[in-house]
């Protein structure tokens, strides 16, 4: 594992990247690798080269002392192929993937506070993709993620790819699909960004890279002004967050002037020249 240092962090003008850890728990392939609690969650994958069957583990990577450790939850879900997000600032949800028989559009959940891995169940209403595989989930709030991606197998795929609303209550530890009106290309093992675009009313898009044929940028979403916020902190000083708890990060939502009682208001782990910092995101409930 790596972190890239800007230009003047390393002593040159360009980029550079300085590793951070190495060890035999982070090879792996086709997994997934989310932020909690300030350590990086590694969760299944396939764990050597023409490997069949995904694997179960879980592994924590802590970047401060660039250790890394199998965390011992039982119940892991064993998947390849699949996309995790960080919920509540206590779970860690694993959204599809391949199981080593079929794709699934289910959802795992790791309970960081109780070190148990959790089966979340389908709300009333919920209109499931196919099975999911090689998607992305973009976190647009603390409850909802923005899935887009290949859906089902190859010949589902030829024309265009569906994207879908995936809202989670973790108090009721359920999780609902909202097929979304709009389509892509079809397109599956891609990277997805949430950028805000320019302008004096700036909103949001979320631009698709990559898994398909074309070689340009689609976009998946767009927000208007207002509809999501996003902040991050300048290095150092008071504003930002050492622990990632969702309550450790008052004086950076007074700083970033996150209105009080914003429900769904998360801290996430940045890297900020180096160091960690804190970003501080909410989101209202509907899109423009």
């Amino acid at each position: 594992m790596a972190v890239a240092v800007p230009p003047g962090g390393a002593g040159g003008s360009g980029w550079a990247w300085r590793p951070v850890g190495r060890d035999a728990l982070l090879a792996r392939g086709f997994h997934s690798c989310t932020e909690l609690r300030g350590q990086f969650y590694l969760v299944g994958g396939l764990l050597a080269g023409g490997a069949r069957e995904p694997s179960s583990d879980t592994v924590a990577f802590d970047p401060a002392g660039g250790q890394a450790v199998r965390v011992g939850a039982p119940g892991g879900p064993r998947r390849s192929h699949h996309d995790a997000a960080p919920v509540g600032g206590r779970w860690l949800c694993v959204v599809g993937g391949w199981d080593g028989s079929r794709r699934l559009a289910t959802v795992a959940a790791l309970d960081a506070e109780r070190g148990v891995w959790e089966a979340w169940t389908a709300a009333p209403g919920n209109c499931p993709p196919a099975g999911l595989s090689s998607h992305t989930c973009t976190r647009l709030s603390d409850r909802e993620l923005w899935v887009a991606g290949r859906e089902g197998g190859t010949r589902t795929q030829r024309r265009y790819g569906s994207i879908y609303m995936l809202r989670l209550d973790p108090g009721a530890r359920t999780y609902c699909y909202k097929e979304e009106g709009c389509h892509t290309a079809s397109r599956s093992g891609h990277c997805a960004a949430l950028l805000q675009t320019p302008g004096p009313n700036p909103g949001h898009q979320l631009l698709l890279f990559g898994g398909c044929k074309s070689a340009e940028p689609e976009v998946a979403g767009n927000w208007s002004h207002g509809k999501i916020k996003a902040f991050l902190l300048p290095q150092g000083g008071t504003t930002c967050c050492p622990s990632f708890n969702g309550t450790a990060c008052k004086a950076c939502e007074q700083w970033t002037g996150v209105p009080a009682g914003a429900p769904g208001t998360t801290a996430s782990l940045v890297f900020c020249g180096g160091a960690l910092c804190c970003a501080i995101w909410w989101r209202n409930s509907d899109q423009s």
